[in-house]
């Protein structure tokens, strides 16, 4: 064989196995592959990675766009590309900064438990980095919304507003809530939990990935530390004392937290508004972000002064 033929060999054999790897990925590790996809999503609509140092260690951070800066906060287990669909329609009008939360995506400790110490010392870090001096919008999912209150709360002079998504600060109230599915019948359990009885179902395949990583991943970590978050929690005298405006989003159809939570938080801080989105369960922007992004829109209108 010419060794022509000998490197076209080579070549066939290594797209072969290229093709074989990407195969075996989507099929036994489809969320990594879905993180992967909405990360390079955010470097698409022209976000750029950036690292801060934080006392957890290196933190990524997505950055990008022109005007008023909005922080965006995902919920625990996720990472920033959850916003691949809301970042496209906001980074035209916004300063947009987008972290991985502490032992989330890229962002440091890599192994060990996560505690929300790190999460909010690695949101500090970042908005003493990225946006010194600024008041910032500050937007959050999940656990998201939980940080996002508890900086509103430490720094009050730093934050314009906080726009909680399915989320927040004060202690909930499902008891039947499923974080650590066990195996594929609570792993459906705990996806119907948080999406609208509507949406397209989940494939099998992916219910597996949804075990795997519970059994391992950031919420297993975070998890582990379960003792130490009744310290972050908030009261509802602490809930009366926040003076930052706060803008409730909420999926009506969400079972994880439901709408009885944003209610009771909404009455416990003043001026707080509520806006329900339709057949939309706990993460808004992955299963109905037009309506999100049309809410939020309107939330991230109101700065205080």
């Amino acid at each position: 064989m010419s060794m022509r033929g000998v490197v076209l060999v080579i070549i066939v054999v290594a797209v072969a196995a290229a093709g074989g790897w990407v195969a075996w990925m989507v099929r036994y590790r489809p969320l990594t592959v879905f993180a992967w996809q909405t990360r390079a999503a955010l470097r698409t609509a022209g976000l750029r990675k950036v690292h801060v140092a934080a006392p957890a260690g290196e933190q990524t951070v997505f950055v990008g766009g022109h005007g008023p800066v909005v922080m965006l906060l995902h919920g625990a287990g996720d990472n920033a590309g959850t916003w691949f669909k809301v970042v496209p329609q906001l980074i035209g009008s916004h300063t947009l900064v987008v972290p991985d939360l502490a032992g989330h995506g890229g962002s440091a400790p890599r192994r060990g438990p996560i505690d929300i110490a790190q999460i909010l010392g690695g949101v500090e870090a970042e908005l003493a980095a990225l946006a010194p001096g600024e008041r910032v919008a500050l937007v959050g999912n999940s656990l998201g919304a939980w940080v996002a209150m508890l900086v509103a709360q430490r720094h009050p002079d730093r934050v314009a507003t906080v726009v909680c998504i399915d989320g927040g600060a004060m202690r909930g109230s499902n008891l039947a809530a499923r974080i650590l599915p066990r195996d594929r019948r609570e792993a459906r359990e705990s996806v119907a939990q948080t999406r609208d009885p509507g949406s397209p179902p989940v494939p099998g395949f992916v219910i597996d990935d949804i075990v795997r990583q519970a059994r391992t991943g950031p919420l297993a970590r975070l998890a582990a530390t379960a003792g130490t978050m009744g310290g972050y929690v908030l009261d509802e005298s602490q809930l009366r004392a926040i003076r930052v405006p706060v803008r409730l989003i909420w999926g009506a159809s969400d079972r994880l937290m439901p709408l009885d939570y944003a209610r009771r938080m909404q009455a416990a801080i003043p001026g707080a508004t509520l806006v329900t989105l339709d057949r939309c369960g706990h993460v808004p922007q992955i299963e109905c972000p037009d309506a999100l992004v049309a809410a939020l829109r309107q939330a991230l209108a109101t700065r205080s002064e």
